[in-house]
């Protein structure tokens, strides 16, 4: 009798250590800020970020519709300069290069909306991992070639992780999308899309980022423009001007 009732508190008591376990285990759910407070936070993170002062990366645009391109480029940035190798062009190698002056379209402190220029409208909050991220409407105060039309705040960094736009340049108009997240120290884009209608014709364009490096400093020959210059012929972008 006794080794029964010795059995039957040890069996609760590996019940309750194994329910307890379970409890400390679980992943709290996490809490959900009020969203004027996130847009707040928002526009703080954004007044902080800052773009790397040496950076080279790859990225690969693909388009399909009124033009096939299909290119890999190797980019190699330094402030006010910027060399851009493209390495391959519809499958072939190649071997073009171009100095420019800096012109970071996709930079982050470029392209998210402010409330300065937009009404924030806040639809949802959708659970990623151990945070929650922030999904807004976006309105413009004035008409704007380039604008955004819904913004998705992380809600760990408190700045864009998804952008949504549309945009008119001349008789072309489209929509698409960005993505941003954490590299390093910084906030940069990993991957656009953009739809359209070009020369009559559907298109559809596509951009990833990879291998993002951050070198204390870029020789100078590494902006010296070779002498002999051939450049592709690239069809103007659709994701934003």
């Amino acid at each position: 009798m006794h080794c029964s009732r010795r059995i039957e508190r040890l069996r609760k008591l590996f019940v309750a250590t194994a329910l307890s376990g379970v409890l400390l285990g679980a992943a709290p759910q996490p809490v959900q800020l009020d969203s004027q407070l996130v847009v707040s936070r928002y526009l703080t993170a954004l007044a902080r970020v800052s773009s790397p002062p040496f950076v080279v990366f790859s990225y690969r645009v693909s388009q399909a519709g009124a033009r096939n391109i299909e290119q890999i480029h190797r980019i190699f940035r330094a402030r006010r300069r910027e060399r851009d190798e493209t390495v391959s062009m519809e499958g072939d190698r190649a071997k073009i290069v171009r100095v420019l002056p800096v012109s970071d379209r996709y930079a982050i402190a470029r392209v998210a909306p402010r409330t300065s220029a937009y009404t924030f409208l806040f639809l949802e909050a959708k659970r990623r991992g151990k945070h929650l991220d922030y999904v807004y409407a976006t309105e413009p105060l004035m008409a704007s070639a380039f604008t955004v039309t819904q913004v998705t705040i992380d809600g760990d960094n408190y700045l864009p992780s998804f952008i949504a736009f549309r945009s008119v340049a001349a008789s072309v108009r489209a929509t698409g999308t960005i993505s941003y997240t954490k590299v390093g120290r910084y906030w940069l884009p990993i991957a656009a899309t953009a739809s359209a209608q070009l020369l009559g014709h559907p298109t559809r364009e596509q951009i990833t980022w990879s291998g993002y490096s951050f070198p204390s400093s870029l020789p100078p020959s590494t902006f010296i423009q070779p002498k002999t210059l051939s450049v592709p012929a690239i069809s103007p972008p659709t994701v934003p001007p």
